[in-house]
């Protein structure tokens, strides 16, 4: 069995204010052309199908075009959505009964009451069955009618929730078992903070949203949403596709692509990436004034000047936006302050929004330390 792993679609998103709507069309029309050469059996899209909660009218209208072309492109795959923390459930589950019959599963909510289970989709192939458990973003808020609290009265963690939902799924380890999730699951032995993550990502405060990728051991195939980097946690069969597009600076320069999983008998899993190229790529173009000019081109550009002497600031914008038509920011950096500014950089970037707000309000009580962290966290799940 042939299925295609994607995530991250993030459709509607602006790039420093660049509306992309004609990128994503460009990689998404890539995504349906690839199924028409390569007829998969399912595919799989592993949450953030939109880049807000409620996603503007173009954006819901570049969604449907995709979901209708992919179903015309391959007509008898199951086609499997879930939403992620970008998403907003009930609109990612609405007509979830009527889309399933037609071969188009949105799950936009997990289990919410004991008598719900993970939507478990189950295709047929020589070998045998293959289910799919389709499980969208979750918070433990969202299951603990399910999961409960602990004995001190605590709310669980990400982690305990996630291990609790699973535990309750009679999962037949003999059979082969997919599992589409959007949440931030950590390989084992790494500390959150040496995961990277690109600048694009809601990245909560103290990492409280992390789970242990250990979960992910009795499915065959994990397929992953969150991450916007490809990355595996634990081998092949356990992965982040990222996203199809590169939805910030940071993600220069990545290699973007769909992930084409085959599913032979019990054990036996491949994966091969389908390469997506940008209609235009993100770069990062370093030099002074006289080399940045020279490297014009169409992508979407920031630019580093270093030049160590001074320049006309309105003429420099002017000459650079020509050369640049896409031009997205320029930064200053004397030649002789490159080292230094860009570990200054790499020092603020690592600073989460917490530490950030708590440095700039001084000293701070246990109390107030804790409340400022639920009202950052609760920002960052509505941006």
């Amino acid at each position: 069995m042939k299925f295609f792993h994607l995530s991250d679609l993030h459709i509607g998103l602006k790039l420093m204010n660049r509306d992309l709507r004609e990128d994503q069309e460009y990689v998404l029309r890539q995504v349906v052309d690839a199924a028409v050469r390569e007829k998969p059996d399912a595919i799989v899209v592993a949450g953030d199908i939109y880049d807000r909660a409620n996603p503007s009218g173009e954006a819901v209208e570049v969604f449907d075009r995709f979901v209708t072309a992919l179903s015309e492109a391959v007509p008898e795959a199951e086609i499997m959505m879930i939403s992620g923390n970008h998403d907003s459930p009930q609109r990612v589950n609405v007509f979830r009964a009527v889309l399933g019959r037609q071969r188009i599963r949105m799950i936009g909510l997990p289990p919410q009451t004991p008598e719900e289970y993970i939507e478990k989709v189950t295709l047929r192939d020589e070998y045998g069955v293959v289910n799919f458990y389709l499980l969208p973003f979750v918070k433990p808020s969202m299951v603990q009618a399910i999961t409960g609290a602990a004995e001190d009265g605590r709310a669980f963690s990400y982690d305990e929730a996630l291990r609790r939902l699973m535990d309750r799924e009679n999962i037949d380890e003999a059979e082969r078992n997919v599992l589409v999730s959007h949440q931030f699951y950590l390989p084992k032995g790494k500390n959150a903070d040496e995961v990277e993550r690109m600048d694009s990502e809601i990245r909560t405060v103290g990492n409280i949203d992390e789970v242990g990728a250990d979960i992910l051991e009795r499915f065959d195939y994990a397929a992953l949403g969150h991450i916007h980097k490809p990355m595996r946690i634990g081998g092949e069969c356990r992965r982040y596709s990222g996203t199809p597009l590169a939805c910030s600076v940071s993600e220069a320069g990545q290699e973007k692509s769909i992930l084409s999983v085959e599913l032979g008998e019990k054990g036996r899993v491949s994966v091969t990436e389908l390469p997506l190229a940008p209609l235009r790529a993100i770069r990062v173009v370093r030099g002074t004034l006289a080399e940045a000019l020279a490297q014009g081109c169409g992508d979407y550009v920031s630019v580093r000047l270093t030049d160590t002497v001074d320049i006309d600031t309105i003429d420099m914008q002017e000459r650079l936006r020509a050369a640049y038509p896409n031009l997205l920011e320029i930064r200053r950096e004397a030649a002789r302050q490159v080292e230094e500014n860009a570990r200054e950089e790499i020092s603020v970037k690592n600073l989460d929004p917490f530490t950030l707000c708590r440095e700039f309000l001084g000293d701070m009580t246990d109390g107030e330390q804790e409340l400022l962290r639920d009202v950052v966290n609760k920002v960052q799940e509505v941006r």
